[in-house]
């Protein structure tokens, strides 16, 4: 196995390990939030070379920093760590809404850097877009934090084309977050064509659809403390749910002759699409991590990966990525 690495953004370069590691699941929405399981997988990522870090204030909320601050305390120096601001949870997890202002911007920057135990973050992301505060706003006060060394690069996630021209013409735009995957390859039409345009690098979350590509999800669906189970994700219900269950034995039938897993498989596939791609598949188990990992050493031909396009054509799956698209930025 390999630790390879991939450099994310050109004007303001940033290295990190070629795959990252998405850490919400281990304090929210995916089941019982295990904090032992989390940063026992957090250190042995970092052993295995996958230091790139992702967390947000919103993961908990606030539970998710903490948990990533105690797991790579005196391991500062290995990790590139992200976080995010900009949806707003109270305490006992209410939704308040999207903040984009300066003012929350730098109260959420020093939040963020007192749970997580460190002085600086490597990268920090407007988790999602403020239709009320122009994002030259948003950005400028994200410049500040740069200058007062609070944050080494800038990001956004889920920003259309145009938020991110305007983001970058204030500052530059290290790396955008949005979902992409065998599952949900949108992007693909303007956002990034845009970001190659402009040098800006790719951070796919949820690039094993969140865990539907693994091979592990069954009819039976989720339970009732998971959120996959609700009908904020569309696609894992009923009817849709039983269709994009046929393209995933597709899938496996493909990874069948790698002698993989369809996670891994699918991994692959988001890892060929350029060196400027840096995937973040999130888990809590030790055992999923080290699976993910090995997907690196998986190498695809042209035809491969004519053949998994061809399994799972664009329009083929059944289903919206959300429930309510409202806060994603068009």
């Amino acid at each position: 196995m390999t630790n390879p690495t991939r450099t994310l953004g050109t004007t303001s370069p940033l290295t990190v390990s070629a795959l990252g590691l998405g850490c919400m699941g281990m304090s929210d929405f995916y089941g019982t939030p295990d904090e032992a399981g989390g940063i026992a997988t957090i250190h042995r990522a970092l052993d295995l070379g996958v230091t790139f870090l992702d967390t947000a204030d919103m993961y908990g909320p606030f539970t998710n920093e903490q948990l990533v601050g105690k797991a790579i305390a005196g391991r500062r120096d290995e990790v590139q760590l992200a976080t995010k601001f900009g949806i707003d949870r109270a305490p006992d997890g209410t939704r308040r809404g999207v903040n984009g202002s300066p003012e929350y911007v730098r109260a959420a920057c020093d939040a963020s850097l007192q749970r997580l135990g460190v002085d600086h973050v490597d990268l920090y992301y407007q988790h999602r877009v403020d239709p009320s505060v122009p994002i030259e706003e948003t950005v400028g006060a994200m410049k500040e934090l740069v200058e007062a060394g609070k944050v080494r690069h800038l990001g956004l996630s889920e920003a259309s084309a145009e938020t991110i021209r305007r983001a970058h013409a204030v500052h530059p735009i290290t790396a955008l977050q949005t979902e992409y995957s065998l599952f949900t390859r949108d992007l693909e039409d303007t956002i990034l064509p845009t970001l190659r345009e402009l040098g800006i690098g790719l951070v796919p979350y949820s690039p094993l659809g969140r865990g539907i590509l693994t091979g592990t999800v069954g009819a039976e669906g989720f339970g009732s403390d998971d959120s996959r189970g609700s009908a904020y994700f569309p696609r894992f219900q009923g009817d849709n749910l039983a269709t994009n269950l046929g393209l995933v034995d597709q899938i496996r039938a493909l990874a069948d002759r790698h002698g993989c897993t369809p996670g891994q498989l699918a991994l692959a596939w988001v890892l060929a699409q350029g060196d400027d791609v840096v995937p973040i598949p999130g888990t809590k188990r030790v055992a999923y991590l080290e699976e993910n990992a090995a997907a690196r050493d998986i190498a695809l031909s042209a035809e491969d990966l004519a053949a998994l396009d061809a399994a799972v054509p664009r329009d083929a799956v059944a289903g919206d990525r959300y429930g309510d698209m409202s806060s994603i930025d068009a």
